[in-house]
């Protein structure tokens, strides 16, 4: 790797908070293609690309009512970069927070903020003033650029959390919003040079505390990323249209439904409505869709339509943000005889690193390890164990873990490989066999949910003494979310109050997170020490 290039982020926040040396994963950039100029900035490398492959003209962001062409889409960029740092006076290495949806708006912002050279700190549309305030604490936000549609839980949460100076809406030609401010800048914006070793997005992931955990990555992270997967198993085409349903505020998304189309010159199409599965079928052939990203339970509900209607364009299905069951890969399959791509991947790695492309798939595995990446099965002291046994997956690679300020650190990232925390095991060829998680976080619908922060929620509720929260499994979403609540006395156990109970967790926070199961138990097992052991929830 060249020496790196001097930091061009005068705001050290970020920097001044990173893991000590000691618990950093190593990085390995054994390809040729994983060779990043000390001097990268991610937004302007992929822009160059697409000019000095003459695609400029071509289709990038697409919806219902408009198509920027890549040229447009930077004209656009470039003036957002020009409000960040001339308006609102941002200099590189502060945090800017991103509330929105899958649009071309959330999807312009979030290129302006890090081309300024500013360190994009996006958050899913779901998440309640509760949840946005934690994410203000942690990365000290000063400004938030918001979707027009979603400023009240934001703007609750900045009553609380003053540090956050500035909202800007955006998706809106009001006076005042992103658009208006950007429409009376120039466009000519001298980019930010930062090295390729600058940050340029915070990315909150749940842990299975609740508390939400703050991966960084660089711009040679995720330039990294779109080296690894995209090249070697995606292979995306500029003629592809890419639709899905993962958030922009996910890596899963970001990766998918922005940066890596924008590596392959393609092109991506949000829609004006909220998905679902007839409607994204209906909308895959409207549009020409080539490529789509979207977890195992949306492709299953999927199945029956794309079977009914058809899926002549689709090429290419990605499935990942849960495990996929081998039954949901042969019901696409025979829906629409394209064989899925499955992969795993971490918010803390940025995308997948396991994967496998159609002609290379073995039925109940992921499939094998990214090029780039190096990926063992291993027992508690880090020694790998012998094929076929099941053990904790470790990897190591172009991409790795820093969390921002967290003593979590350690537990992520052990002499220098990152443990995503999953049981697997990995057959003599080299196969990935997917076993569980190895912790407590409950994935529903591929969403993450932290089972104490569900806790937490319920116990706010004036009825609930006690409480214990755990994922089950659950045939059409990977696994539910269950509560066995102990009551307050003169509180009955009965549906109405198992109403009220999920109601009120769907008010405190994101809704997909609310238990769909209530038991009503006279207590809880413990511990001596009084700690709650969710493995005896989990048994019959």
């Amino acid at each position: 790797m060249n020496s790196p290039a001097p930091s061009m982020q005068p705001d050290r926040f970020v920097h001044d908070r990173l893991p000590p040396g000691d618990q950093w994963p190593q990085m390995r950039y054994d390809l040729s293609e994983l060779q990043i100029p000390a001097q990268a900035n991610l937004v302007d490398v992929l822009f160059e690309r697409i000019e000095q492959h003459g695609m400029s003209a071509r289709p990038f962001l697409r919806s219902d009512k408009l198509t920027l062409t890549y040229a447009e889409a930077h004209d656009r960029v470039k003036r957002i970069a020009q409000v960040l740092t001339g308006d609102l006076k941002l200099i590189p290495g502060n945090r800017v927070l991103l509330r929105g949806g899958n649009t071309i708006a959330m999807a312009l912002a979030w290129l302006g903020v890090v081309k300024a050279g500013l360190v994009a700190v996006a958050t899913m549309p779901l998440l309640r003033a509760k949840e946005l305030g934690e994410v203000i604490t942690k990365s000290q936000a000063t400004v938030a650029l918001c979707d027009a549609g979603l400023l009240a839980e934001l703007q609750t949460a900045q009553e609380l959390n003053p540090v956050l100076a500035h909202i800007v809406p955006f998706n809106t030609s009001e006076a005042g919003s992103l658009e208006a401010q950007a429409l009376a800048r120039d466009g000519n914006f001298t980019p930010c040079p930062t090295s390729a070793d600058d940050f340029a997005m915070m990315a909150f992931t749940s842990g299975t505390t609740g508390t939400p955990k703050a991966p960084v990555h660089t711009h040679r992270d995720v330039l990294a990323a779109c080296e690894a997967w995209p090249r070697h198993v995606l292979k995306a085409r500029p003629e592809d249209i890419v639709m899905g349903s993962p958030p922009l505020a996910f890596t899963f998304g970001l990766g998918g439904m922005l940066i890596f189309p924008m590596w392959a010159g393609a092109s991506v199409y949000y829609p004006g409505i909220a998905y679902t599965p007839e409607a994204m079928v209906k909308l895959i052939n409207e549009v020409g869709a080539t490529i789509c990203y979207t977890a195992p339970t949306f492709y299953r509900q999927m199945s029956a339509f794309a079977k009914q209607h058809g899926v002549p364009s689709l090429r290419t299905c990605v499935s990942a943000g849960e495990g996929l069951p081998d039954a949901t890969r042969q019901l696409w399959k025979d829906a629409t005889g394209i064989e899925m791509t499955d992969g795993i991947g971490a918010t803390e790695m940025f995308h997948i690193f396991i994967s496998a492309a159609p002609a290379d798939v073995r039925r109940g595995a992921i499939g094998k390890v990214v090029p780039g990446y190096t990926a063992k099965v291993v027992d508690d002291a880090g020694q790998e164990v012998p094929r076929g046994t099941i053990g904790k997956l470790a990897v190591i690679g172009p991409t790795g873990c820093r969390y921002l300020d967290d003593v979590r650190q350690g537990n992520y990232v052990k002499g220098g490989w990152n443990y995503p925390g999953d049981a697997f095991l990995q057959d003599e060829d080299g196969y990935f066999f997917y076993q569980a998680r190895a912790d407590d976080m409950i994935i529903t619908s591929g969403y993450n949910v932290g089972g104490p922060e569900v806790e937490d929620a319920l116990l706010k509720h004036p009825a609930v003494a006690e409480c214990g929260v755990i994922g089950i499994p659950d045939e059409e979403r990977g696994m539910v979310v269950k509560a066995f609540v102990v009551l307050k006395p003169d509180h009955a156990p009965d549906a109405a109050m198992c109403q009220q109970l999920q109601d009120h967790v769907k008010a405190t926070l994101a809704p997909f997170k609310y238990p769909r199961q209530v038991a009503f138990v006279a207590s809880l097992p413990r511990t001596e020490t009084g700690k709650l052991q969710r493995f005896r929830l989990r048994q019959p």
